[in-house]
Parts: C-alpha cells; structure tokens; sequence
C-alpha cells in the first residue's frame, strides 16, 4: 500500500463526504479509492469511517486521524514548494470567486498583464458574493469586500477600498442636494446596497472631524450586485456610496456627480481568503501579491480603470 496516497484520498474523502464525489475530484475509479481507504484501515487496525448508501461518517479514530492527516500533507506540501517548486513557473487552474465590480474594474483591466506573469495559470472567477463551499466547490481563494466573519478561513489583507457619496443630477434637481447624513435615514433616498450573506442593507458611515454618524439609508429598492447599484443611481432614484475608479465613466461624463464631500465615508477592507485547512499554492500566492500591487497601482484619478485604460505593472 502506499500510504502517503491513501493518506490523501482518506482526506478527500472525508472533505467531499463520499466515495462518488471523492473519486470524481481525483480522477479515479470509485473502487480504487474504496480500496485505497479500506488497505487503510487495515494497516491502522481500525475503522476510519462508518459507512452509510448515501454518505460516509468520520469515527473518533478517523477524525483524529485526518486531523493529523492534513497537517502532515500540508507540511510535505510546503517542504516540496520551498524546495523542488521554489523556481518553478506556477501552473493550472486558479479557482478565484469575488464580486462582479472587482472582476470589473480591478483583475479584468489588467489581465493580460497576469497573464503575461503567469503563462501556464488558467483563471477561473466565479462572480457572487455567495457563502462558498471551498472544499466541495474547489475553490482555491475569494476577494472579498469587508472583514470576513468566518473564522475558519485565513484572511489576507491587500487594500482598502475608500468609498465617496454621489447622486445624479436628475435626483437632486428633484429632491435637492443633501448637506448632511442625517438626511440619508430621514427626508433623502438612497439605493440599498444589500449583504447577501446576511440579508441586510450595508449602512452609510460617515466621519467629519469627532463627529461620526451611522446611517441606516432610507430607500425603495435594495439590489446586491454593483453594477445594478451603479446603475440605480444614474437613473436618479437615491444617492449611492461608490469607490471613484468604479464609476470613473460616470464621472467623467457628469453622469453623477459627487455629494457630502465635507463628510469622509468609512473604508471597507479587502481581503483574499481561503480555507484554513488548505495549503497554500503558489498560484494562490502569485495571485495574492499581484492583487495587492493592482490595487496600489488603482487607487489612481478617478477613470482610470472604467475608461478602459489597462494599468499594467512595470
């Protein structure tokens, strides 16, 4: 037996929660990794998993036993990246999901750039903002906009996004042009800008020297997708709180225009996260870095992205 693959499949199998899917994300025959597992178990004279037609149950042996499992393969990971990978073009595919303004105006810009880095990654985005299954789905990595709530996965840390208040000039010439946040929650609309994973409108802070207020935003329609927002806006129906190289187009054109300038809207951290079980490639570490330099190099005159112009790293 080789204990080192069926130590492997073990962890898989445990991660997926059956033989079917397990031998489906191994590209191997069910039998084998049925095998493989049982040739397992009978080198550890105990019994891993409870078996069941529908799923497979981890024992008190097994768990222990994967626990260990996936630090050792995490550790000869890592010692086989540090060493025998350590100049090794990164390869294959990167499973990335983020929200569909982050694609739009800070990877997509600069993909040919990635590219011309990273010949041999093929990148996959998944555009949502959606709870992930990282395991289940293969997902190596997210960028996410705010501090991430699930302390099971590792957080990186590569910007910050400085959002600013603006509104058509349709809107205010209607309901005139607000001079204070307050009146975001009380006589101003806006457009809600819902947290899907909690079902929530995000509120509107504001800070103008020890003054900070928390606005929860008065308005008619909530969508959770930027574009959507973006676009509520520009049909005049409320003010929306938006990052400057997001919406450079609309700005250039005077399409909105901006509103509270006296006011400092809060940040909103962005993040890359990924399972904490997990090892860290070095696709995903490539990945890392080069979103982190983007986001320097963006944080640019507003437009900049949105005009279509490619900020590519020298």
């Amino acid at each position: 037996m080789d204990q080192l693959s069926a130590m492997r499949v073990f962890v898989r199998v445990v991660e997926l929660g059956n033989f079917t899917r397990a031998a489906a994300a191994l590209n191997m025959p069910k039998t084998t990794v049925t095998n493989m597992v049982r040739s397992l178990e009978t080198h550890l004279r105990t019994r891993l998993l409870n078996r069941t037609t529908r799923r497979v149950m981890v024992t008190t042996d097994g768990a222990l036993y994967y626990e260990r499992a996936t630090q050792i393969l995490a550790e000869l990971d890592e010692l086989d990246g540090s060493l025998s990978l350590a100049q090794a073009q990164p390869s294959g595919r990167l499973r990335v999901e983020m929200a569909g303004a982050f694609a739009d105006t800070i990877v997509l810009p600069g993909i040919c750039d990635f590219h011309a880095r990273y010949p041999q990654i093929q990148l996959d985005i998944g555009i949502g903002d959606r709870l992930v299954d990282y395991i289940a789905e293969n997902v190596d990595c997210a960028l996410r906009g705010g501090t991430p709530a699930d302390q099971s996965l590792v957080a990186r840390k590569v910007g910050e996004l400085k959002l600013r208040c603006y509104a058509a000039p349709f809107y205010l010439e209607n309901f005139g042009t607000p001079t204070h946040p307050q009146e975001l929650a009380t006589t101003h609309h806006c457009v809600g800008y819902l947290n899907a994973p909690t079902g929530r409108v995000w509120q509107m802070d504001f800070r103008r020297g020890d003054e900070f207020h928390e606005i929860d935003p008065r308005y008619v329609i909530s969508v959770n997708d930027h574009r959507t927002y973006v676009n509520a806006g520009l049909a005049g129906i409320g003010v929306i709180q938006s990052v400057p190289f997001f919406i450079g187009e609309a700005l250039a054109k005077g399409e909105l225009v901006p509103v509270l300038t006296d006011w400092e809207c809060e940040s909103i951290p962005l993040y890359i996260v990924y399972p904490g079980t997990r090892h860290v490639s070095n696709k995903v570490r490539v990945f890392v870095d080069w979103i982190a330099k983007r986001l320097q190099q963006i944080d640019a005159p507003a437009g900049a992205v949105a005009t279509g112009q490619p900020l590519c790293l020298s």
